[in-house]
């Protein structure tokens, strides 16, 4: 299970691995707080081990820092495997970007490879990837229709990929 988040998420204020009520975010110089992951027991209702830390590192593998607001973990986070490797995405937050990290286990760490989507109308970008009969889809919300943040519609598009499984960067309003 991945799970948390900035600010709602109270990922800051879990910081030492105790709860603090006033949670404090890390300076923008030191590495980002990252997504929770643990694996579930069978009845999946319980941890079947202790939580851990989802390390997401750049392309010089050194942890993404607080200051980077267009890379940083903030929220919604989804995994999909894809060929052997494991696709880590999420939401930046207040940047609005969905973007993507690899690894070759689903623990980590994690090498952010780029944008995903670039922002959609709304204030929040969260998503899930599946395949569904041999292709690949991401499906997302947006407020398009509506003009407003409370109301969102679901959309979905194809997930194209690269020869060397690269993500194609979506750009949710450009027609195809």
């Amino acid at each position: 299970m991945y799970f948390g988040g900035l600010w709602g998420g109270q990922l800051q204020s879990w910081r030492s691995g105790k709860y603090a009520s006033i949670g404090k975010e890390p300076g923008l110089d030191e590495p980002a707080l990252s997504c929770k992951v643990v694996k579930l027991g069978k009845d999946m209702l319980l941890f079947s081990e202790p939580v851990k830390d989802l390390q997401v590192l750049d392309k010089d593998g050194k942890p993404l820092l607080a200051r980077d607001s267009n890379k940083r973990f903030f929220e919604g986070p989804w995994m999909h495997k894809y060929n052997g490797k494991y696709y880590f995405s999420y939401s930046t937050g207040n940047t609005h970007f969905l973007v993507y990290a690899t690894s070759d286990s689903p623990y980590g760490p994690f090498t952010y490879q780029g944008i995903l989507m670039n922002p959609v109308k709304g204030w929040t970008t969260h998503h899930s990837i599946v395949e569904v009969n041999g292709k690949w889809y991401i499906f997302y919300h947006d407020t398009e229709l509506s003009g407003k943040t409370h109301l969102r519609n679901i959309k979905f598009t194809e997930l194209k990929r690269n020869a060397d499984g690269s993500i194609v960067t979506i750009d949710p309003y450009v027609k195809k």
